[in-house]
């Protein structure tokens, strides 16, 4: 671990924290770290995305790629410990899966002494349509419902646009204030996180590079939000400021899961994540539970995620290791 890259990681901690009060929009109330017991403690995860063109290749002809079966095998086959299975990738989605199939992936991962750690869906609280961000409310619910059955404690929600037709958030808000932007995006998270508390899963909000593009601005939506069930996914590639890092160890007191991917980018050519300086940042903020990886193809035509994730879980482990 180099000194003078932490001590910059920390000075930039302290700017980013006397600047959060700033970009909290309409809300004044800070967000109250989580209450953790013990020391800090962490386990690298997988999450499904990772397989993404074989899981969609499957779910097209499933004589093809690998199902989410496949992917628990995988962590059983490399001892991971927990799988963060994305809605996207169950059969019917988005509808909910039949109990039977539910049933059968509960008894599938606990024979391999496995955990479901948290799943996902796509929605949009960008869009200046009041009738599409009503039906991400109702999705969210719905998979909310689902991963209650999945034994998941937490479900995983966009902020910004996720359609094809939407190059940014401001072309799907039809170019609002972020200010009103904001508002939306909290009127439609907090019955989300009231149907989660009901059903005991956590609403994960993740920073996607989009509307969330920062650590003063994860937190500013989550306090307007306001509500105990709805936290912060913290996806470490995709936070663009002059130190990412700095935004990530904003968020680990409030973290609720993770993404760990290869790069503090949406390409190759962003800079490689520094696994120790990341595993510190982690530790120091407390955390306890599951870090799942997340890779990406980002346009390597010899994209292998079975190559790739191990990659990451050797890395993220001896950086683990590293601390003690």
């Amino acid at each position: 671990m180099k000194p003078n890259s932490l001590k910059s990681t920390r000075r930039n901690f302290l700017r980013l924290a006397a600047l959060t009060p700033l970009a909290t929009g309409s809300s004044s109330r800070a967000l109250t770290p989580i209450s953790r017991t013990g020391a800090a403690s962490f386990t690298p995860a997988l999450n499904a995305y990772s397989f993404l063109e074989q899981l969609n290749a499957n779910l097209a002809d499933p004589s093809t790629g690998v199902d989410l079966f496949g992917v628990v095998d995988f962590c059983a086959k490399h001892d991971i410990e927990a799988v963060d299975l994305t809605g996207y990738f169950f059969p019917g989605y988005p509808k909910a899966p039949a109990d039977s199939y539910v049933n059968r992936m509960k008894r599938y991962v606990h024979d391999r002494g496995i955990v479901i750690s948290g799943t996902g869906v796509k929605n949009d609280f960008a869009t200046a349509d009041k009738a599409v961000r009503a039906e991400g409310v109702e999705l969210t619910k719905v998979w909310i419902e689902v991963a209650a059955r999945l034994g998941a404690p937490v479900i995983r929600v966009f902020a910004g646009p996720q359609t094809k037709n939407s190059k940014d958030w401001q072309a799907a808000a039809g170019n609002a204030k972020r200010e009103d932007v904001e508002g939306w995006m909290a009127e439609a998270l907090h019955p989300c996180a009231e149907h989660g508390e009901k059903f005991g899963v956590t609403v994960a909000v993740q920073n996607h590079g989009d509307f969330i593009r920062t650590g003063p601005e994860h937190l500013s939506l989550l306090q307007r939000v306001d509500h105990s069930w709805c936290g912060p996914l913290v996806d470490t590639g995709k936070y663009f400021s002059d130190d990412p890092y700095a935004d990530i160890a904003m968020m680990v007191p409030h973290a609720v899961n993770w993404q760990i991917k290869e790069t503090l980018g949406s390409s190759l050519k962003s800079p490689p994540t520094d696994y120790p300086k990341l595993a510190k940042i982690i530790h120091d903020g407390g955390y306890r539970g599951f870090v799942p990886i997340e890779t990406l193809a980002m346009k390597r035509k010899d994209y292998d995620p079975a190559v790739e994730v191990v990659k990451v879980l050797t890395a993220m482990r001896e950086a683990i290791a590293g601390l003690k």
